[in-house]
Formats: C-alpha cells, structure tokens, sequence
C-alpha cells in the first residue's frame, strides 16, 4: 500500500488514476507528475518500486499544494470573502449557490431537502 501525501492511493490501479485519490491532484496534475517523475501511465501502483514512490511524492510535495494546506486554504478564503460581506461571502453564509445559478426551482444539493409549505394543497 503506497502512502503519498498522508492518502493511501488505491495499488490495483493504474498510477494516474491513483494519484487523483488526492485531493488536489486531478486527471491533468496526475498525467504531468507521471510525466516529470518518469513513471510510465500505463503501470499500476502495486508494479512502482520504492525509489519511484519517493520521486511522486517528492515531487508532489515541491510543486502542489495538497489534503490538508489545501483544504485549510480554501476555507481560509471562504472565511475571508464572508468577513468582507461581499456577495459570493453573503451566499456562502445563506448556504445558497455562490455562483449564479437559479434557486427558483433545482438547488437542493446546497439548500437541502425541500420544506412542505403549510395550506399550500386544496
């Protein structure tokens, strides 16, 4: 079991998918750190030596940001946009879409499940 960046990456797929585990690291980041550390795409992760193990995870920790300074970050930024009072800060404090999408209808991913409304069937 290969341990990169405090996740244990899955050892039966292939090296790119694996990396993508990672929060932080998506389809592209994984293909370019596969690329930079000289791991062919087409190994699975059970099939990585060592020496090559280190190199990925070197590597992903001199150029990405990643799991827990990732997430630290983001919500450091959410926080920041909330004190400011700015609109996408207003959003995320109704825990309403931030990004322009409709509330009339559709939403319930942010808003949560629908509330029945008393006296509205006759």
């Amino acid at each position: 079991m290969a341990r990169i960046a405090g996740v244990n990456i899955p050892t039966g797929k292939r090296v790119p998918i694996a990396l993508t585990y990672i929060h932080g690291i998506g389809p592209d980041a994984a293909r370019k750190i596969c690329e930079a550390t000289n791991v062919e795409a087409n190994r699975r992760v059970n099939e990585l030596s060592d020496a090559e193990v280190l190199a990925i995870r070197e590597h992903i920790d001199a150029h990405y940001t990643v799991e827990g300074d990732l997430r630290r970050e983001v919500q450091i930024n959410v926080k920041r946009l909330m004190d400011l009072g700015c609109y996408r800060g207003l959003r995320h404090r109704r825990n309403l879409p931030v990004r322009g999408q409709r509330t009339h209808t559709n939403a319930r991913t942010r808003k949560g499940p629908a509330k029945a409304i008393a006296g509205k069937k006759k």
